[in-house]
């Protein structure tokens, strides 16, 4: 009850001093009410409204009065009272600091982002719009206000002249006719910008030969829009519906505001598409990766920008933004650190290229295929096809062994052969191994080694060492099957045999027993005929290996 009381008592003394309300020139505040206060229709007197116009006549004080109150309501730009200054000795911080003037005046801006050009300021020991409003009205009121449009306004016949609750009847008339014309607009000039953005890249496009006329259908949409958003923007304040002005305008602005931001994202995107597609033949894989990533990074950026510029669009200083968003940004530094370092990690690879996307790698005892590298880490999959997400930060750290770019695929192996092999034998089955790798298709021939080295625990060791020309691992797996085939029938054929960890207590005679030796037939023409038997066997069988048959890395 006690609240009721107290609202009527501010509605009718609120409205008492409507009723006594007077010219008063004595702070930014006054002088402001002033002017819009005798131009409301419940209170209009354009003599009085024009007071805070100084030294000109009259008549042409009371055009400048009504200018700069029509420019305020086709901008939809409404006043808020409660904060602007009472002090008749309010310095100006605002203006200053937006427009780098050192020395802080005795002036106000009530819009000072939006409408800088106007505001009021001291002279003497009253405040009145400045010289520099007066001069600039005229020009900001065209404008605003196309005088062509004012001319067909003033053509109207005297029925669209009339009211009806307030409203003039060609307003909503008007009104309905401005969305059909914008529609009709929108279905006529979206074929014919979709047509100039091809021409473009066409003739952009006769060095090249790649097709990125896809994303202009999604480039054409926004920039009609802005084409369109522009046309309401000319059009709407001369239709003078005040209620609806401050809504729509910031609404078309922020509207803008957006679809220019949805035209960069959409011209970066195309940029990108036309990167890969010039470097599509480029053996770096890597720096067709880096594309998606900088594009992600820019686009971030642009959002980011946009953002800010909405936020001015409701009055917030741009300074203020641009100090909050350091403030924020530090903050954020120091709290995502570890993402700092993925995204300097990031970098790193990419100056350095250590590794290419498909590289058989080995980082920091993780072995596998790099399938992908963002910002934040890489991905690499093993040879069982499980995935590792490796930081960046520590990629760029750790030892790289990049197996994919290595010219050939080196194999080592030792052979062990029994002890009572005669040397016959032993020379005959490493001269018989070189000659199969000689004629193995997939092995250097001009570069291998093949040598008896030494004597094992229980055997006799006979080292194969050999590079594969094919650097894929399924194609290597085939080149070993053909090779260890064919290392077995050649021992098979001689009479070598393979020994084994064993430890053997030989009889060499017992009374009434043979003995226990191993017999071997060391006669030259048989080993020959040996030798050559398993090469003709080996020349002569077809082991190509499927191309479509699928393969697991190493």
């Amino acid at each position: 009850m006690k609240k009721l009381l107290y609202l009527l008592v501010f509605v009718y003394g609120f409205g008492f001093a409507q009723g006594t309300v007077k010219v008063d020139l004595r702070n930014p505040n006054a002088t402001l009410y002033t002017h819009i206060y005798f131009l409301i229709p419940d209170s209009y007197d354009v003599a009085k409204a024009s007071v805070p116009i100084r030294g000109l006549p009259k008549k042409e004080a009371n055009e400048k009065a009504i200018k700069i109150k029509a420019v305020l309501d086709g901008m939809g730009l409404v006043i808020d009272f409660t904060s602007v200054p009472t002090s008749a000795n309010y310095l100006d911080t605002v203006l200053v600091s937006s427009q780098r003037i050192e020395k802080l005046l005795h002036r106000y801006a009530p819009f000072p982002i939006r409408l800088p050009g106007i505001y009021v300021e001291k002279i003497g020991t009253r405040w009145y719009y400045s010289k520099k409003t007066i001069e600039q009205i005229d020009t900001i009121y065209d404008r605003l206000f196309p005088s062509q449009l004012v001319w067909i306004g003033q053509k109207f016949p005297i029925f669209f002249k009339a009211t009806i609750l307030g409203v003039l009847i060609w307003q909503p008339i008007a009104f309905v006719l401005l969305i059909i014309v914008t529609v009709l607009l929108f279905y006529i000039l979206r074929p014919i910008v979709l047509f100039l953005l091809k021409k473009n890249v066409k003739l952009f496009e006769r060095k090249r030969s790649y097709q990125s006329f896809e994303i202009l259908h999604e480039l054409t949409r926004p920039i009609v829009f802005v084409i369109l958003v522009r046309f309401i923007q000319i059009i709407f304040p001369s239709l003078q519906l005040l209620n609806l002005n401050s809504f729509v305008i910031i609404g078309l602005k922020v509207a803008e505001t957006i679809f220019w931001v949805m035209i960069v994202l959409t011209f970066i995107k195309l940029f990108v598409s036309l990167y890969n597609d010039i470097n599509k033949d480029s053996r770096s894989r890597l720096d067709r990766q880096l594309a998606p990533i900088v594009n992600k990074f820019i686009n971030g950026i642009i959002v980011l920008l946009g953002f800010f510029k909405i936020l001015t669009l409701f009055g917030v200083n741009p300074t203020t933004v641009l100090a909050g968003a350091s403030i924020g940004g530090i903050a954020l530094a120091f709290a995502a650190q570890d993402s700092v370092k993925n995204l300097i990690g990031t970098l790193n690879i990419f100056l350095d290229k250590p590794f290419h996307i498909g590289d058989w790698v080995v980082i920091g005892g993780i072995e596998g295929t790099v399938e992908y590298v963002g910002i934040r880490s890489t991905r690499v999959r093993a040879a069982d096809t499980s995935i590792f997400q490796i930081p960046n930060s520590k990629v760029s750290e750790m030892e790289i062994n990049n197996k994919g770019l290595r010219l050939y695929r080196r194999y080592q192996t030792d052979l062990g052969i029994r002890y009572d092999t005669p040397p016959e034998l032993i020379e005959a089955f490493v001269q018989g191994i070189r000659k199969i790798i000689i004629e193995h298709p997939d092995t250097r021939s001009e570069s291998f080694n093949v040598e008896f080295t030494g004597f094992g625990e229980s055997s006799l060791e006979i080292m194969v060492n050999i590079f594969f020309k094919k650097l894929d691992w399924g194609d290597e797996q085939s080149s070993r099957h053909r090779l260890h085939i064919s290392i077995v029938k050649l021992a098979a054929a001689l009479g070598v045999e393979f020994a084994f960890p064993s430890s053997t207590l030989m009889i060499e005679q017992m009374p009434g027993k043979e003995s226990l030796a191993v017999k071997y037939n060391t006669d030259k023409k048989f080993i020959d005929s040996k030798i050559e038997s398993v090469l003709e066997e080996f020349k002569e069988v077809d082991h190509t290996v499927d191309p479509n048959a699928s393969s697991l890395p190493e």
